[in-house]
C-alpha cells in the first residue's frame, strides 16, 4: 500500500468537510522559562500531554514541519517533546516571515541563524501592543523555550549528529539526525519535503514516513492541530511497538519479508482510524527515503 515517491507520486489522499469555527482565542501569555515539570502552550493553558505514556520505553522519532517553523510546527513540536518523544521542526520556506504592521509590511529574517528571542527582543521594541495583541509575542515566548531559532528543512543535513541542538526539547533521541515520521502540516510544505527527499536520492537507504496535517496557520487552529498530531503520534508509536514486539524486541522500520505485516505496512490503516476521529484535518500520506 505504501508509495515510493522515486517511482511514482499518488499518495493516499481523504476528502473531508470544512473545518469548524476555531475555538476562543487565547487569554494568558505564557511563561518565559522553562518549568521543569510542565509547560503551556500558546494558549498559556497547561498541557496534558505531560500525563505519562504507557508505551514500554519505545518511542519512534518525529519531525513536525510548516512554512516558517514558528506557529504550526512549533506546538506540534512543544506537544511531542512534552509526551517524550523525539522530535526536531523545521520549515521549508525561502525565509521566515512574520506579519507586521500591515500585509506589506511582514518582519523578514533568515533561518538557521536568527533566535526566537532576537526576533522578540525586536517585536517588543517596535510595537508591544500590536504584536501582544495578534499573538506574536506570545508565540516566540513559547518557541524560545522549546527550542533556539528557526531552522530550515532544505538545510538540513540528513543523518549528521546534532550534537549542538541537545538544549532542544525533545533532542533526545534524535541526535543521530534521522527520524521515522516527518509530520507537515500543509500541503505544500509536503510537497517541498517529499521532492527534497527525491532530489536527495535517498542514500542513507532508511524509510521515513511523510504525513500531512493541514491545518490553518493561525493560534487558535495550531492549538487544535497540536493535539491531532500528538495523538496521530501515539497511535503511530503503538503500531510501531506491536510490530517490535512480534519480532522478538527487535524494531524494523521497513516492509515485511513476506506474507506478514510490518509497520509501514500499517501506517495507511492507522491513519485511516486517525481521520475518523479528526475528519476536519486533511491528511496525506507517503513513503520516502532519506
Amino acid at each position: 500500500m505504501a508509495t515510493d515517491p522515486r517511482l511514482a507520486r499518488d499518495p493516499r489522499r481523504i476528502s473531508t468537510p470544512s473545518n469548524p469555527p476555531p475555538p476562543p482565542p487565547p487569554q494568558d501569555a505564557q511563561s518565559q522559562q522553562r518549568p521543569p515539570s510542565r509547560h503551556n502552550g500558546v494558549d498559556g493553558k497547561s498541557n496534558p500531554a505531560n500525563q505519562s505514556r504507557d508505551d514500554g520505553g519505545f518511542k519512534l522519532k518525529f519531525c513536525t514541519v510548516c512554512a516558517s517553523n514558528q506557529n504550526r510546527s512549533m506546538e506540534a513540536h512543544l506537544r511531542l517533546s512534552l509526551a517524550s518523544y523525539p522530535v526536531i521542526s523545521f520549515g521549508t520556506g525561502s525565509l521566515v516571515r512574520l506579519p507586521g504592521p500591515s500585509i506589506t509590511q511582514p518582519n523578514v529574517y533568515p533561518f538557521n541563524s536568527t533566535s526566537y528571542d532576537t526576533m522578540y527582543t525586536e517585536l517588543n521594541g517596535k510595537d508591544p501592543r500590536l504584536y501582544r495583541a495578534n499573538g506574536l509575542l506570545t508565540m516566540l515566548e513559547r518557541n524560545r523555550s522549546v527550542k533556539f531559532g528557526p531552522e530550515r528543512w532544505q538545510d538540513w543535513a540528513i543523518g549528521k549528529p546534532r550534537l549542538e541542538h541537545r538544549d532542544d526539547r525533545g533532542s533526545a533521541g534524535v541526535e543521530g539526525g534521522v527520524v521515522d515520521v516527518v509530520i507537515t502540516c500543509e500541503e505544500r510544505c509536503w510537497d517541498a519535503v517529499v521532492d527534497n527527499l527525491v532530489e536527495r536520492e535517498g542514500k542513507l537507504n532508511r524509510p521515513v514516513h511523510v504525513i500531512n496535517v493541514d491545518i490553518k496557520d493561525n493560534h487558535e487552529e495550531a492549538l487544535v492541530g497540536g493535539k491531532a498530531i500528538l495523538e496521530l503520534a501515539d497511535m503511530l508509536n503503538a503500531t510501531a511497538r506491536e510490530e517490535r514486539d512480534k519480532s522478538g524486541g527487535e524494531w524494523r522500520n521497513g516492509a515485511s519479508d513476506g506474507g506478514g505485516s510490518s509497520f509501514d505496512d500499517r501506517v495507511p490503516d492507522v491513519l485511516s482510524d486517525w481521520q475518523e476521529k479528526w475528519p476536519t484535518l486533511p491528511a496525506l500520506w507517503t513513503l520516502a527515503w532519506f
